[in-house]
């Protein structure tokens, strides 16, 4: 078996997909974990006013709407929470996202203050972050406010993890690679479009350039910029497609060197 043929296995991706099927299994995914897990009552996402956040956070409302209608447990309820750093300079895309999944409920939780705080604590100690780092920092400080909401709402952390990311590992450790589920897993960039489309969400929304937009020297700087290779080009390599040997590599050498994010912690028993 070649390493392409082991990545997609090992992510789940399949060529074509029916948005339709692939809609009602992330719903039905989403609202079994939490059937099987009676003390829970929530979903919580942070909505970024990109594709991803958008995709999962429409997906978790629907799964939330439906098991208040099927159990009567008035409970449940989905959780968007809107993260800024200052003022985000895509504001209105996140005002955009949140008019198309219609939450239960929306909370603005800004991080600067925080991040700055931390930043200067680490300073002290005699630890200077880079821009790049501070980016890092930006984002566990999103994923510690949407524990700290699940923690007292009997909550569970929505994830946006999906096949194009987890290959070249372009997420933060413990940022936003750190959550509960993950429900667009198996999914690579393109085919979350199509979902989306099947949804009836605005173009704008996810035909942007996907940034992470972390960096304060280099703001929106776009995804595939940062990795060298393009989005497109990736979809193509999980769906098992031919493309240059070239480029091949270098998301294959994403994948190896970013290895460390997609493993639990190291115990005794593993090999390293």
């Amino acid at each position: 078996m070649s390493l392409q043929q082991e990545i997609i296995a090992a992510l789940g991706v399949v060529p074509v997909i029916d948005a339709q099927w692939e809609i009602r299994r992330s719903i039905d995914f989403l609202k079994k974990y939490l059937k099987c897990h009676p003390l829970l009552k929530t979903l919580v996402l942070g909505i970024s006013g990109g594709q991803d956040s958008t995709l999962a956070g429409k997906l978790s409302q629907i799964a939330i709407s439906e098991l208040r209608n099927e159990t009567g447990d008035k409970v449940y309820s989905f959780i968007a929470v809107r993260l800024p750093y200052g003022v985000q300079r895509d504001e209105q895309d996140c005002q955009d996202a949140l008019t198309f999944i219609q939450p239960d409920r929306s909370v603005v939780v800004n991080i600067k203050e925080s991040v700055l705080t931390s930043e200067r604590a680490l300073k002290n100690a005699g630890i200077k972050l880079s821009d790049f780092m501070r980016g890092n920092e930006k984002a566990r400080e999103r994923m510690k406010a949407q524990y700290s909401i699940a923690g007292v709402t009997q909550g569970v952390v929505v994830g946006t993890n999906h096949a194009a990311e987890a290959v070249t590992g372009f997420f933060t450790k413990y940022g936003d690679g750190g959550t509960d589920i993950n429900p667009l897993f198996r999914l690579n960039k393109r085919q979350g479009k199509i979902l989306l489309q099947a949804l009836g969400c605005s173009k704008n929304l996810y035909l942007k350039p996907p940034t992470a937009d972390l960096e304060d020297g280099h703001p929106g700087l776009e995804d595939e910029v940062v990795l060298g290779v393009t989005y497109e080009v990736i979809d193509d390599y999980l769906e098992g497609k031919n493309i240059s040997s070239e480029t091949a590599k270098i998301i294959e050498n994403l994948y190896l060197k970013t290895q460390h994010k997609r493993h639990p912690p190291i115990t005794v028993f593993d090999n390293f």
